[in-house]
């Protein structure tokens, strides 16, 4: 099963999220479909979650990867060389004609526990995900221990029973120390505005290829140059 701890055992500061803690059993990404920023951080969590729960054990089992047809032709497929290594060689990528295709997928695949995790890509606000659908998906994630990450991709915030909810999307990348035209490092503003068993906050993201490394961003700061000051927070 998924590690969950209570809220009412946890201290003001146990209670902030930071990289490195177990994964909700369903998280849920606002992201817009054009820079493909909120699928990137989907990874990026997810992998954060993953390494959080091996912990140090070699877990070489699949992860699920579900987007429906709007999803597609809004953001594309996996393209395999350009995934992180660490998942190259284990993703299993379903292509669902409909959102009710791509839910049935994520929720089969939440039922199996010789997958890692699962991660979902739906475009818009289908009727077919309402409530009831998120509910499902939440319990199955819950019981079989398989954690997901779902993107909406231009999507509106709807009723849910995800465990944790964010709107994320892509920060600029800081400058490269040797080239300051070359490409950063990816960079995302990510709002978490809704938790079980952590408090609203806004980060800067980043991952490295180490870690995922994660910056607290002060209510109604305006962060544009996307650094990552000396006490920003990483995952073990």
């Amino acid at each position: 099963m998924i590690p969950s701890v209570a809220p009412a055992v946890l201290g003001p500061l146990a209670l902030q999220w930071r990289p490195g803690l177990p994964p909700a059993c369903h998280s849920e990404i606002f992201a817009p479909a054009a820079d493909a920023g909120g699928t990137a951080a989907a990874l990026a969590l997810a992998l954060d979650g993953m390494r959080a729960m091996e912990n140090g054990a070699d877990d070489r089992r699949g992860v699920l990867w579900v987007q429906d047809r709007a999803a597609m032709r809004l953001a594309g497929r996996p393209y395999g060389p350009g995934l992180p290594e660490t998942l190259r060689t284990r993703l299993i990528h379903v292509a669902a004609d409909t959102p009710e295709d791509a839910l049935f997928a994520l929720e089969e695949g939440l039922r199996c526990r010789e997958l890692a995790c699962v991660i979902g890509e739906i475009a818009g606000n289908p009727r077919a995900l309402d409530f009831t659908a998120s509910r499902r998906l939440s319990l199955a994630a819950e019981k079989h221990g398989v954690p997901l990450v779902l993107v909406r991709l231009d999507a509106r915030r709807d009723l849910s029973s995800a465990r944790m909810r964010w709107d994320i999307r892509s920060a600029p990348s800081p400058a490269q120390r040797w080239d300051a035209r070359a490409p950063g490092m990816p960079n995302w503003r990510a709002e978490l505005f809704r938790a079980r068993v952590h408090p609203q906050g806004e980060w800067i993201l980043r991952d490295d290829g180490n870690g995922l490394a994660a910056v607290r961003v002060a209510a109604g700061a305006s962060r544009t140059d996307g650094t990552c000051p000396a006490d920003s927070i990483r995952s073990a």
